[in-house]
């Protein structure tokens, strides 16, 4: 059984369906699955000045919050994170900024990792924001899987790189969001499979 751990940000919901999306088609190809949000560490007066920002915090109240080990338990690592700025959130980085003693300790190499995000604008930094996570990967020694074209499903979304949501349009995920969630991990976790056999 591939181990998968799926470690994310979301603010307002969106990454968290994503996320969500990729853990059922994880748990559906036969993976062990672990979802983990990581913490919220913008300032209150932040999160309580915007409604859907609120709501979403109060939602992952007692939700399993993401620790380094997590990395080290998985076989497949699938990151996401909404798009600041044409990169990661902050809230993701300080997760990222705590792997360092499992990275200098070589714990977090030869593992396969991929990313998906979201933006509000079509042309919002999705592709900088997931190869800035690629760029990662690359310090940890991991095993980077595009989706690349490898289905026609790529050609709807557009995204080589990874998984990208315009929210601008719909904040809800629709069928063609679903399919190319799902064959990034899927894609993702038989990579793994051949790597192990």
């Amino acid at each position: 059984m591939t181990n998968v751990a799926i470690v994310y940000y979301s603010s307002q919901g969106t990454t968290h369906a994503m996320a969500r999306r990729v853990a059922e088609a994880a748990e559906k190809h036969g993976a062990d699955v672990r979802l983990r949000h990581v913490a919220e560490t913008a300032p209150r007066e932040a999160v309580e000045s915007v409604d859907a920002w609120r709501d979403h915090v109060a939602e992952m109240e007692g939700q399993p919050v993401a620790e380094p080990d997590d990395l080290v338990w998985a076989d497949v690592v699938v990151m996401g994170s909404p798009t600041r700025y044409g990169h990661v959130t902050s809230q993701l980085q300080a997760f990222l900024d705590t792997l360092g003693p499992l990275w200098s300790q070589g714990k977090l190499a030869d593992k396969v990792y991929t990313a998906f995000t979201s933006t509000q604008t079509r042309h919002g930094g999705q592709e900088s924001t997931i190869l800035a996570l690629h760029t990662t990967f690359a310090h940890l020694g991991g095993i980077i899987v595009p989706p690349g074209y490898t289905d026609a499903v790529k050609f709807g979304d557009g995204n080589p790189y990874g998984v990208g949501k315009v929210t601008g349009e719909s904040t809800e995920l629709d069928d063609q969001d679903h399919a190319a969630l799902d064959h990034l991990v899927v894609r993702a976790i038989e990579v793994a499979e051949r790597l192990a056999a």
